[in-house]
């Protein structure tokens, strides 16, 4: 049996049109196959999502749009996206990964689904939340992050300032206390965050696989990623 750790990612779909197709980049998959992981795309089907959490090394949660149940929003909010099916299976995934305590990445969608399950709340519209916020949804424009010293991601990435894209309408704008905010915005939206009673639980809000054919120092996330995904 192959040592290369084994990575679930689960699929996205097109509910921007009918949600009848899987849909996503395949950076998702280079960025693990690059840094050493064998990729596998999981898809929509909870019969699955146990067998998966047994039998694979790491958990990737990807990009999409799609409603969250309401209570995860402050103040009484609710996501204008459209549902998706596959919310009840990322969720299965998710839960069954961090409770075995085997590493997880979430990506944008992701990253607000690692947040909610540890008490942190949304907003559905963070460019509402003050005159100041910069347009975060925003395709072809990068700004910066600031990541937070003694961190998981400075460890991983080399710290400091990082240029990233940005591509979310939501956001988190709540922590709890059992998570760590690991890098801001310059406006001081969440732009990271991290578990850290997991031995490797990190989000990230932007699209770090669209780099994945870059040398990008945001890459070291997959590189952590998959070799945490090889410690047994």
């Amino acid at each position: 049996m192959s040592a290369t750790p084994r990575i679930a990612v689960i699929m996205d779909e097109n509910t921007s049109i009918d949600g009848t197709r899987y849909d996503m980049t395949k950076n998702y998959f280079v960025a693990v196959h690059r840094a050493g992981g064998m990729p596998f795309g999981i898809p929509y089907f909870m019969d699955m999502a146990e067998a998966v959490a047994d039998e694979f090394d790491g958990f990737m949660n990807v990009g999409g749009r799609f409603a969250f149940p309401d209570a995860w929003y402050a103040d009484g909010q609710g996501s204008k996206a459209p549902h998706s099916e596959r919310l009840d299976v990322e969720l299965a995934l998710m839960r069954g990964f961090l409770e075995r305590d085997k590493p997880v990445l979430g990506i944008c969608n992701g990253m607000q689904v690692l947040a909610a399950l540890h008490g942190c709340r949304l907003s559905p519209d963070v460019r509402a939340t003050g005159a100041h916020i910069l347009e975060h949804d925003k395709g072809g424009y990068e700004h910066t992050v600031a990541v937070g010293e003694n961190t998981l991601l400075s460890r991983v990435t080399g710290g400091g300032v990082l240029s990233v894209n940005t591509f979310h309408r939501e956001a988190v704008i709540e922590l709890s206390d059992s998570v760590v905010a690991s890098a801001h915005a310059e406006d001081g939206v969440v732009e990271a965050i991290e578990i850290p009673s997991r031995r490797f639980a990190l989000g990230v809000q932007w699209h770090q696989e669209l780099f994945a054919r870059q040398d990008h120092p945001g890459n070291g996330i997959f590189e952590a990623f998959v070799r945490a995904s090889g410690k047994k």
